[in-house]
């Protein structure tokens, strides 16, 4: 019994699963969308939120660097706004115009009999649109985005996000703490950041929480991202990882790829280890948002 358990080991594939990022990973960061979602969220933090003109760079900047998504970062600094309301500003005016089929990427997909799941801290109609645009929507088992990974609860975002920092001088009289201020102070500690409601990519734990809603072993997944910080903390929680817009692999890294495109010459083990895969047999029905007619 014990020889035929490592045996049956044995013949395991390595992967049995690819889950990748989707913007600036399945197309490329030239096609200007990353531009213009950059854009429209400074539009919206001016026109909707009020925020002066003058502090959006670098407080997109901070909020960016600190919370993994500027959506994250105004929920933690104490902004109140709708999330489809949101994602319908900053998505809606995308030029999805610029995004073309990919016959070459959808072959190399389908040649791969490997669970493929979309792991992206987009909402659901930005990412259907995007991977129908693509012709990649019939590619993936399911999408892992936004909603799936903050569900509505029964207690309102606020009260899950008590700051640290409550009552400190740096959080102005309207409640909204000034993470300008705040860093331009001396040895700015992080430990003092306000927390954020918005679970998202780089936390490990919404890293954790996609593998499990999905029933993913990271130990037999290939991640795959366009972000440094991303691939690190997918490398922190048991991935296999894949850096994808540049050749250079960074720390966390185990391959690195110009392009999406250069998969089959950068991880050929993928296609000598697919026809073990085609052994493996899914547990079902995953639970996680699917792509859908956009």
């Amino acid at each position: 019994m014990e020889y035929e358990n490592r045996y049956r080991q044995a013949q395991r594939p390595k992967y049995e699963c690819l889950l990748l990022d989707l913007d600036d990973t399945l197309y490329p960061y030239s096609s200007g969308l990353a531009t213009s979602c950059r854009k429209n969220i400074e539009d919206y933090m001016i026109e909707k939120l009020g925020i002066d003109k003058s502090k959006i760079s670098d407080m997109c900047n901070l909020l960016y660097k600190n919370y993994g998504t500027t959506m994250a970062g105004l929920r933690a600094v104490g902004y109140e706004f709708d999330y489809d309301e949101y994602h319908s500003f900053v998505h809606g005016r995308l030029p999805y115009e610029n995004l073309k089929p990919d016959p070459v990427l959808r072959n190399l997909l389908l040649s791969l009999p490997l669970r493929k799941v979309i792991f992206t801290n987009a909402d659901k109609i930005h990412a259907a649109k995007a991977l129908s645009r693509l012709g990649l929507e019939d590619c993936f088992e399911g999408i892992i985005c936004f909603e799936t990974l903050n569900q509505p609860k029964d207690s309102s975002p606020s009260d899950e996000n008590e700051s640290e920092v409550e009552g400190s001088s740096l959080t102005s009289s309207t409640g909204i703490f000034d993470i300008i201020e705040h860093f331009s102070q001396p040895n700015a500690a992080l430990d003092l950041l306000p927390r954020t409601p918005v679970l998202c990519k780089p936390s490990e734990s919404a890293f954790e929480h996609a593998l499990k809603i999905a029933n993913i072993n990271p130990q037999r997944t290939m991640f795959f991202d366009d972000s440094v910080r991303n691939i690190q903390a997918a490398k922190r929680v048991g991935l296999h990882t894949v850096l994808v817009g540049t050749s250079h692999r960074t720390n966390g890294a185990d391959f690195a790829l110009e392009s999406i495109h250069n998969i089959r010459e950068a991880v050929p083990e993928l296609w000598e280890e697919a026809e073990k895969s085609k052994a493996v047999r899914y547990s079902g029905k995953v639970a996680i948002e699917t792509p859908v007619t956009a």
